[in-house]
Parts: structure tokens; sequence; C-alpha cells
């Protein structure tokens, strides 16, 4: 079968790409190896699809080229889709630091989508065997051969392999000669070393609370949530994508007061208060005792403020403001979002998406050395990436 395009990839940016290119008038074969096409759509956002944010701009990307991205997303830009989810009849509404999600749900946006791709051609169980290139690009699959003359892959990266995700358009860009960069898993818990969850978080799991955490030169601050491997919740999982083995992180855990100050105040104030007392004003009282006790090795947590060395207190507030600690490792690609790495930017054109050595080879989404930070970000990559190379293929 010929077309004038082949997607591989029916998720968020191979769809975006299919429907572009389908208004262009362009026969279009869209393939997917999943017998569903987009299950990330369908569960993000907890079903209600967190599609973008209010708040893009390229310094939310990591990249190796920061600047790569900005073309993209000053082109197809987050009013933009709000515009077809409006045309489209849908309605949204913000959550926190402007999150946006689908009052209709995620099976609404894909309906969207999905209806923008009338005349599109989507096959669903196919996998692709071989890809060959001789002025037109041959795919062998389980579903038989097809031919087109532009071929984009909107395969995403490998974080959640038990929805199928694979390195597939890595092993692509490898087989003609593009560099790339490896995934590694972004957007997801860390886990620490047996002593550390024993000694700081055992019995704790399930507790959450609002901290700043810090890595090279990186900082968020929104909830922090214990689990019975480390921890996790959105600061954590924003860090993470700046994290490399071995490096440290910083939490404060008192980020809108200096702690030391504070708990010295606190001792004029109320001497015959017990430490875990005053910690639990801000803290879930179990925190507020293993805090107490483990952050200055002391277990001070029972005793009365003035009873503890104003030495003792001074250390305790620093280090509630500013807590080291160093991750043994993550949960992987089992939990992770999204991936870091990609197909290197250096290889492809901002403007349309296609690989500059390799004539109608374009790689769209988050097969890209492109990624967004947590809250619709890594959606508004796909939709601005995916609309591009749909300009162009």
């Amino acid at each position: 079968m010929k077309y004038d395009v082949i997607i591989i990839g029916a998720g968020a940016a191979g769809l975006m790409c299919a429907a572009q290119a389908r208004c262009r008038g362009r026969k279009v074969l869209l393939i997917d190896k999943a017998n569903k096409v987009g299950k990330k759509i369908l569960i993000s956002g907890g079903g209600r699809c967190n599609f973008t944010n209010l708040h893009i701009d390229s310094s939310a990307y990591i990249s190796s080229n920061p600047h790569f991205c900005k073309s993209a997303l000053s082109r197809y830009n987050q009013w933009d889709f709000l515009a077809f989810l409006e045309k489209s009849g849908l309605h949204w509404q913000e959550k926190t630091l402007g999150q946006l999600f689908c009052d209709e749900k995620s099976g609404a946006v894909l309906n969207m989508l999905l209806d923008a791709c009338q005349s599109v051609t989507i096959q669903r169980n196919v996998n692709v065997e071989h890809i060959a290139y001789q002025q037109h690009y041959m795919l062998t699959t389980n579903q038989g051969k097809f031919q087109a003359s532009s071929l984009v892959i909107a395969t995403g990266g490998a974080s959640i392999p038990k929805m199928g995700a694979t390195d597939f358009g890595l092993q692509v860009a490898k087989q003609f000669g593009l560099k790339s960069i490896n995934f590694r898993p972004a957007l997801v818990p860390f886990t620490f070393h047996q002593d550390d969850i024993n000694c700081y978080f055992k019995d704790l799991s399930g507790l959450s609370i609002d901290a700043i955490v810090q890595c090279n030169n990186q900082s968020f601050r929104e909830g922090v949530l214990i689990t019975h491997r480390g921890i996790s919740g959105p600061a954590v999982l924003q860090i993470s994508s700046y994290w490399q083995k071995g490096d440290a992180i910083t939490l404060n855990l008192l980020p809108d007061l200096v702690a030391s100050d504070w708990l010295l105040q606190m001792r004029d104030k109320q001497p015959k208060s017990a430490l875990k007392t005053l910690l639990s004003t801000y803290f879930p009282k179990r925190l507020a005792v293993r805090l107490a006790d483990t952050l200055t090795h002391k277990n001070l947590s029972d005793k009365a403020l003035n009873q503890i060395k104003k030495d003792d207190l001074i250390t305790l507030g620093a280090t509630l403001n500013h807590w080291i600690l160093t991750p043994n490792g993550t949960e992987g690609m089992r939990t992770a979002e999204v991936c870091v790495g990609g197909v290197s930017t250096s290889e492809l054109s901002s403007k349309t998406m296609q690989a500059n050595k390799q004539q109608g080879l374009y790689f769209i989404g988050e097969t890209v050395d492109v990624t967004g930070w947590l809250g619709g970000y890594n959606f508004q990559w796909a939709w601005s990436s995916g609309w591009v190379a749909g300009q162009y293929v």
C-alpha cells in the first residue's frame, strides 16, 4: 500500500501530526503496535488528561539544546490547543500551577483527536519488522508492506514498559546514522538505601508535606510524599528529571521559616512545650517525632524546649531548612512518567522536525531530546512538535 505519510506511534504527537497532514490533503497511515491508540492520553491526569499548562515556556524543558523547542512551542502554543478544545465543545479547568484538565475527561480529548483524523488510515497491532529507504520508505510489518515518501517516528520514550514503551525511536535514528541520547527515567520517585529508610522513613509511608526540593541548581516547591521505598510527590518527580546517579538532593522542610530562629523564639515563648508538639504545628505528628529524634541523632522529641541546648535547636533548624539526602536510585522506567534523552536535537530541524541528513524522516514528541516538567508540559510538546511536522510531511 502506498501513502504520502506513514506515522509510527498513535499517541499524542502522532495523532496531532496525522490530523495536520490530513488537513493538507495528504494520504496518511497511522500505525501503532498496541491494541488501542492514545493509551497515555487515557491514563493521564488520573483519567482527566492534564493536556497543557497556562505557563508553557522553553525554560520548563530539558534538552541538550535548550533553544530547540522554542520554534515549535511558539508556532503552536497552549492557546492554540485550547482553541482546538473549545471548538470541539470541550471544557477545562485550571488546577494548580497552571495545570489544565479536561472536564469531559481523557477519553473526550482522545475522541477529539480521532475526529480530527477522519480519512486517516489507522491500524493497530502493527509490529514494524524492517524499514528500508530508497527514494521512499518501505516498511515491512506483520500486517504487510507499506510505502511512503515521508516517515514520522512518534513512538515516545521507554517509560512504563508494561504499556509497550521501548526505545524504538532511537533504534530508527541509529539505523539512519543519527545521534541520540540514551533514555533515562524522569518524573519518577526516588529510592533510598535501607539504612536511610529505617532511620528516616520507616512506618511513615503515605505522609505528605509541602517542601522545596533542590538539585543541580534547580528547585521546586510542591508536595513531598513519603513512600515505603523513599520519597515521591510532585516536587520530587520534578527534580528527578535533573538528578543523576550519585547526586545529593536538598530538602527545605520549612520553606516559609528560618527554622533555627523560629525554634529559639519558641524556646523563649513556650519553654515547657515538648519539641514534638512544636514541630507538629507544621508536620504530621509521627513525622515530627521522627525529625526531632533523627536529624539531631539525640532523641529530643519528648524533651521540653528549655531542656534542649540552643546549639542543638540551631542544628535542628538548619537541617530542617537544608536537609541533604542522597538517593540510591529511582523507581526506574517502570513508574517514570516520561524519559530524559532521545534523538539529538542537533540532528533535526527545529522548524520542521525533519532529520537534517535524511530526507523525509521526522521525529516528534518524547522521541526527541526534549522533556518537560510535570503538569501538562510534555503534552504541549507533543501537540506542538506534531503540529509542526504535520505542516511539512
